[in-house]
């Protein structure tokens, strides 16, 4: 168990590049807007995300908005990339950032449908994991997703986080409906079986 000094030293957040034998997560930048428009903007991805994204401005306004918020310390955003090919291919990111109280978000995820059910979401949620808990030093991990969102549900319990509780009204969507927000999180103490899960999936 930290002491308390090493306890009270918020989580230092830096652009950093991870690496799998699936996926490669890099920083995103403005460099990756049309590759990730050119795979990213299939109606289905953005079936339970708040904000649509439909056509090359949309993935750029995007790609900004989560720059702007890596510049105020609430996001750090990155590139999803096919390791063996090294094509983009999705996004995701660290976000609703509590530096002091050691808490951040993995969340704002999005897989090409090409790679879909290969692996790369589950090694980039494992990527993603693991730095948080044993290079950040995170205590808490939340994920969350629409209500609606059974797919979504279902592979985060898969992951081994934990539903806390469903948000009612939470989000209004761009298409005017309001959505129900359900979240879900992984602890520190709880990381090594989530850890050791999750190597077992990409077996």
């Amino acid at each position: 168990m930290p002491n308390v000094q090493d306890l009270l030293q918020p989580l230092q957040l830096a652009p950093v590049t991870l690496s799998g034998r699936h996926v490669r997560l890099e920083p995103l930048s403005l460099a990756h807007v049309d590759e990730l428009a050119a795979v990213g903007t299939a109606p289905e991805l953005w079936t339970w995300v708040p904000t649509q994204v439909r056509n090359r401005d949309e993935m750029q306004a995007y790609v900004e908005t989560a720059l702007a918020e890596q510049s105020r310390g609430q996001s750090l955003p990155f590139a999803i990339l096919d390791a063996p090919s090294g094509a983009v291919i999705g996004s995701t990111r660290f976000g609703s950032i509590s530096a002091k109280d050691r808490r951040l978000e993995i969340g704002w995820t999005w897989v090409a449908p090409s790679h879909q059910r290969s692996g790369a979401n589950t090694e980039a949620k494992t990527l993603l994991l693991t730095h948080a808990f044993e290079a950040l030093g995170a205590l808490r991990v939340e994920l969350k997703t629409d209500v609606l969102n059974a797919k979504s549900r279902a592979a985060i319990l898969r992951l081994g986080a934990q539903q806390e509780g469903i948000f009612r009204r939470h989000v209004i969507c761009s298409t005017g409906r309001v959505r129900d927000t359900v979240y879900f999180s992984i602890i520190d103490a709880e990381w090594p079986a989530v850890k050791a899960r999750l190597a077992s999936l990409l077996r």
